[in-house]
């Protein structure tokens, strides 16, 4: 069973539509979830959300989220959920330039998210900040618009992607898909 952590996104259905074509799914408010109950799941997708940590306290989310410098299976986190894995390690987010457009983000660097798709990706933007890559974490794909698209954990199964895959047509279902292969092994 995956868990999906919803941050408040109008996306997170998405979210569960898709992982649910592979195993099933639960989903939780993020602030809901504790680190005592992670141990029935196989991975974790943290979803986007409707706030700017630029604007808002983190500590209140990095205090109830302190679970994600712990974890031992895989975890995803899109948007939101990017930035807020990076806020742990190390990372800063900072404002940009507003995107809510497709996207060509390009791939250099070999990671198991990204098996099966080209080099040269189409994702769904829909931000206007970006965390910074943190230490321990390699950067995995940019695009013109924003640095730091995607970025993987040296050790740990832990990813980040700044785009919506969940709504970036087969490309980004790919991605889910190669996230939950992932939690199987």
């Amino acid at each position: 069973m995956i868990l999906i952590g919803d941050c408040g996104s109008d996306k997170t259905p998405e979210i569960r539509r898709i992982v649910d074509d592979y195993v099933n799914c639960e989903v939780i408010p993020l602030m809901d979830i504790h680190q005592k109950n992670l141990e029935k799941y196989e991975g974790i997708v943290l979803s986007g959300a409707p706030i700017l940590l630029t604007e808002e306290k983190t500590d209140i989310y990095l205090q109830s989220t302190r679970w994600i410098k712990n974890i031992e299976i895989p975890l995803l986190g899109i948007c939101f959920g990017h930035q807020l894995i990076g806020l742990h390690y190390g990372g800063v987010v900072k404002k940009m330039r507003e995107d809510r457009e497709l996207q060509e983000i390009e791939i250099f660097d070999s990671c198991a998210l990204f098996d099966r798709l080209p080099d040269v990706i189409q994702m769904q933007e829909d931000h206007c900040e970006f965390v910074s890559v943190p230490q321990g974490f390699k950067l995995i794909a940019s695009s013109d618009a924003c640095f730091n698209e995607a970025m993987a954990h040296h050790e740990k199964n832990i990813f980040g992607v700044q785009f919506h895959p969940e709504v970036s047509g087969l490309q980004g279902s790919l991605l889910i898909e190669n996230f939950y292969k992932i939690c199987q092994k």
